[in-house]
């Protein structure tokens, strides 16, 4: 299925057969479905859903497992390597879609479909709305069929401002990873990638506890009208790219404590690291158009 043209290292590997792709689909089409039903009130959506989350991880897991197995028997070589950075790079650029179309929604509420509500169009269908954001002031609102329950808006103060520090700081950290890694310093490699992983693990308990208290004392939901919405879909989204990426750079780290990855060939550390930091920068411009504005 190779050729092999330097030593042992093929030119290009390609593997056999496999049916590792059609049983993760398979694990996600539970999930999808059963995650649909549950919401809808039926109750084996939850059953569903597990199972699928059961199938998709354990694939995920024998999946990557042969995959380490491949790449530390030297089956990869350059070619390959072009291949997994090429991948990466259009994966993190479907992310930055993604969190585009996201902006975009915020960016679009606030200065195209709000003012077009409170235009003197409108004002017959709704006197008593107001084209403000938050959708939310004192004697008017923002909800004129009543639908949104009165809430609270957050500012940057100061659990988003420590979870910028932090995120900034598993930046830093993870670079410092890195370079040790390139120098040959596996020990202070380890030692600092177990530090980024803590940071991480750290903004989505700071997270955690931010919603609590939106939920509970400022009664600002999923369901509290533009507002509401944007700001749980862009912080949540997020939130999940964070877990995702913990994960990614907790993995990573056990197996450089197993020996993987030299100074010239890492790119499985690379990647993971592409990624965190392009979670962190997403943050900042979260961080500033949620916020502050």
């Amino acid at each position: 299925m190779s050729s092999t043209t330097h030593g042992t290292t093929p030119y290009y590997f390609v593997p056999g057969p496999s049916a590792f792709p059609v049983m993760a689909a398979t694990g996600l089409l539970f999930v999808i479905l059963g995650a649909a039903q549950w919401i809808n009130g039926h109750q084996w959506g939850m059953w569903s859903l597990l199972a699928g989350m059961i199938i998709w991880l354990g694939t995920l897991y024998v999946w990557f497992s042969a995959s380490i197995r491949e790449s530390e028997g030297g089956l990869y070589g350059h070619k390959v390597d072009l291949s997994f950075r090429w991948s990466m790079s259009w994966f993190i650029f479907s992310e930055v879609m993604f969190f585009g179309a996201f902006f975009t929604a915020l960016w679009w509420a606030r200065t195209h479909a709000l003012p077009a509500l409170g235009s003197l169009d409108n004002a017959l269908l709704w006197p008593d709305f107001k084209a403000v954001w938050p959708t939310t002031a004192a004697g008017v609102t923002g909800s004129p069929a009543g639908i949104v329950e009165p809430f609270q808006t957050v500012g940057p103060f100061w659990l988003p401002t420590i979870n910028t520090a932090l995120l900034l700081s598993s930046g830093v950290t993870l670079t410092i990873a890195h370079h040790a890694l390139r120098a040959g310093h596996r020990a202070q490699s380890v030692r600092f990638m177990w530090l980024t992983v803590l940071l991480g693990f750290t903004f989505l308990c700071v997270q955690g506890y931010e919603y609590h208290h939106l939920y509970t004392e400022l009664n600002l939901k999923l369901s509290s009208g533009a507002y509401g919405s944007t700001f749980f879909m862009l912080t949540g989204f997020h939130g999940l790219h964070v877990f995702i990426g913990m994960l990614m750079l907790f993995f990573i780290t056990l197996r450089l404590r197993r020996g993987h990855f030299t100074p010239e060939r890492h790119f499985g550390f690379e990647g993971a690291a592409w990624y965190w930091h392009f979670v962190d920068v997403v943050w900042l411009g979260l961080y500033f158009l949620v916020y502050w504005l």
